[in-house]
């Protein structure tokens, strides 16, 4: 037997590893109750006012199936899913901050105006299926994989094709 490998040394390894195996099952279980707490369900009633009335305005008749809590990338705000699949983020204050019509065209009377403007001059025959508000820019997807950016004034930056 190798020197300094005994039964004392066996002893020792199998506690550090079964330290090591509850040190990560516990970090595991905390990492599971965070994610389970930013993403809690929720009633339309729950969200803010502006939230409501937004949906109300632009997606009258469609059926609201999902509303939680999300604090996607540190940020609080609130996540609903119509029945049509169209996923709406709002800040928490309540403003539209997503709009995602996967890969279907969304409405457009709440997008700025300059945007739409642009779709419709540069990409005639194409829709808006999603729009996202960063905290730098504005990312506009169009049917046909089309992925521009505007800047939060509604001036285009640049676009790409997928």
């Amino acid at each position: 037997m190798p020197r300094g490998f005994g039964f004392c040394n066996l002893k020792s390894i199998i506690k550090t590893n079964a330290m090591n195996t509850k040190n990560i099952l516990a970090a595991l279980l905390v990492t599971f109750a965070l994610s389970a707490h930013a993403q809690k369900k929720i009633t339309t009633a729950d969200l803010p006012k502006g939230a409501n009335e937004f949906l109300a305005l632009h997606f009258k008749g469609f059926e609201v199936t999902k509303a939680k809590k999300d604090a996607e990338h540190g940020e609080k705000g609130y996540e609903v899913i119509l029945a049509n699949g169209f996923e709406i983020e709002f800040w928490k204050d309540g403003k539209y901050r997503e709009v995602d019509g996967k890969d279907q065209p969304i409405p457009t009377a709440f997008i700025d105006p300059k945007i739409v403007a642009y779709v419709e001059k540069n990409y005639p025959g194409k829709q808006i299926t999603h729009i996202d508000y960063g905290h730098e820019d504005v990312d506009v997807d169009l049917t046909g994989k089309i992925d521009l950016e505007f800047d939060k004034n509604g001036n285009f930056l640049k676009g790409e094709k997928d």
